[in-house]
């Protein structure tokens, strides 16, 4: 999860502001850094999904298919406050463990795709 908010995600009028919220975030990883990355974004949905207002936490691992995205992560919260809270215990998780998520992706040599979703 990275330190955007929903709110900073562009909506269109036609998308409902409730029901629930979905981050999906994908990730196109070298081949030499994908098991220390999955293992990582393993740690990372098993905390999410601990947290109040989280349905739903998975890493997926491309089987098939020709997307340079190789990894995907999925999140499904119950409400934008969910995620707004889950976001502020998830920035003071990783201050304390000294983990940077973004330098982290970065020196793995992975291009992330990251967004937030609503059911259309």
């Amino acid at each position: 999860m990275s330190h955007d908010t929903i709110a900073s995600s562009s909506t269109s009028s036609s998308i409902p502001a409730y029901g629930p919220v979905f981050r999906v975030d994908k990730f196109a990883v070298p081949a030499d850094a994908r098991p220390a990355f999955i293992a990582q974004m393993q740690r990372i949905q098993q905390t999410l999904r601990n947290l109040p207002g989280c349905l739903r936490a998975h890493v997926l691992d491309q089987t098939g298919g020709g997307s340079e995205f190789n990894v995907l992560t999925l999140v499904e919260w119950t409400s934008e406050q969910a995620v707004a809270s889950a976001t502020e215990f998830v920035k003071k998780k990783f201050a304390e463990e000294g983990f940077d998520p973004v330098e982290f992706t970065k020196k793995a040599g992975v291009r992330p795709d990251q967004g937030f979703y609503r059911i259309a």
